[in-house]
């Protein structure tokens, strides 16, 4: 459904937080939902933002985009990190079930030739799970938030098979933690880190990646 934070309406208001829910993208055709704007209301967590008309694109428009842009400024090809929102609340009412969900996934995949350039990240061990019985060649990130509460151990035996990536909360994160993945030959790439002296500790201990909402840290050293 459409966030109260970011969206305008097709009218020029804003969408009010008690509205949230009623305004569901997955009981829209595209025509409808190319009519709100997510980028001229300013997300109050994200000051430095930059206001500009928006709308919440296809998959298929994010990889053209992309590939279009990266083929004269990359050398090396990019990598897509795709995650798959949905829960068991949520089936048919705000998203497909988890084996139409990744269908429609792989289906966009197959077209533009990604199945080597992608992984496939989700909270929901059902999508992962039905992916990696499906489709078993595509790389795989389980998702864990901080109160889950569950060992390793224990999710990766209830996620049925091992991951190429585990995932959790940046402040799960320690070097036993690291080691455990590491002794399974899974990586560890924690989400969301947005402060450049948390990187620099987390790369201290040795995460094989992070997960960030400004990627251009890596760049300013700040």
């Amino acid at each position: 459904f459409f966030n109260h934070e970011i969206t305008t309406k097709p009218n020029g208001d804003t969408l009010r937080e008690s509205e949230d829910r009623s305004f569901n993208i997955y009981q829209m055709n595209y025509d409808e939902v190319k009519t709100y704007d997510v980028g001229l209301k300013v997300n109050p967590r994200f000051p430095q933002q930059q206001k500009m008309r928006a709308v919440k694109p296809l998959l298929t428009d994010v990889i053209d985009s992309v590939e279009a842009y990266a083929s004269p400024h990359n050398k090396k090809p990019v990598f897509y990190n795709i995650e798959t929102k949905c829960s068991p609340d949520g089936d048919d009412i705000y998203h497909p079930k988890p084996d139409v969900f990744v269908d429609l996934i792989m289906k966009v995949i197959n077209e533009k030739n990604l199945q080597d350039r992608v992984i496939i990240q989700s909270f929901d061990v059902r999508a992962l799970q039905y992916l990696h019985e499906r489709f078993p060649s595509i790389k795989t990130s389980l998702l864990v938030e901080q109160a889950d509460h569950i060992p390793f151990a224990q999710q990766l035996k209830a996620l049925g098979f091992i991951p190429t990536i585990y995932s959790p909360e940046h402040t799960l994160v320690t070097a036993l933690l690291i080691k455990q993945c590491h002794d399974m030959g899974v990586k560890l790439i924690p989400w969301t880190v947005n402060d450049r002296s948390e990187i620099d500790k987390l790369k201290r201990l040795g995460v094989d990646g992070v997960i960030t909402d400004y990627p251009n840290l890596f760049n300013t050293g700040k």
